[in-house]
């Protein structure tokens, strides 16, 4: 278990918590004065204010939450999104609608989940050539439907 701190920079900011004991993802809440209604197709982004140190080795990602997606079609537009552990500044969740119906979001509402995961960093190497495999180049749809 890592600790990740978390900076409340609005004093309507609920910290990240999961709904049942051992999730990993933690829902992120809004902090909205007032409803607001997210017409088909519109994007936006909505504010949670909170900000969070990360350990270095570390990311966070904003998903959907599954609920969202499935009964009104609101999903994380750029999901996951990476937060990395260098960025102090307020988490944000840019929501899309991609529903045909209007959707109200309400103050405090639960509205993303956000998943802390370990990462690694790379070192790129330009090369000549790689290494064959079976699969070669063969991309989109190679392996059929079924």
């Amino acid at each position: 278990m890592i600790d990740v701190k978390f900076k409340k920079l609005d004093e309507r900011a609920i910290l990240p918590a999961s709904a049942h004991p051992g999730d990993v993802g933690m829902d992120l809440r809004t902090i909205l004065d007032e409803p607001i209604t997210l017409r088909p197709f519109e994007r936006i982004l909505i504010h949670t204010g909170l900000a969070m140190e990360l350990p270095e080795g570390y990311e966070a990602q904003i998903r959907t939450r599954s609920g969202l997606a499935l009964k009104h079609a609101i999903v994380v537009l750029n999901s996951p999104a990476t937060i990395e552990y260098t960025y102090r500044g307020e988490i944000g969740v840019i929501l899309i609608n991609l529903s045909n119906e209007p959707f109200t979001i309400n103050p405090n509402e639960r509205i993303a989940q956000l998943v802390i995961k370990r990462c690694e960093t790379v070192n790129t190497l330009c090369v000549e050539e790689l290494s064959d495999t079976e699969r070669g180049a063969s991309g989109f749809g190679s392996s059929g439907l079924k």
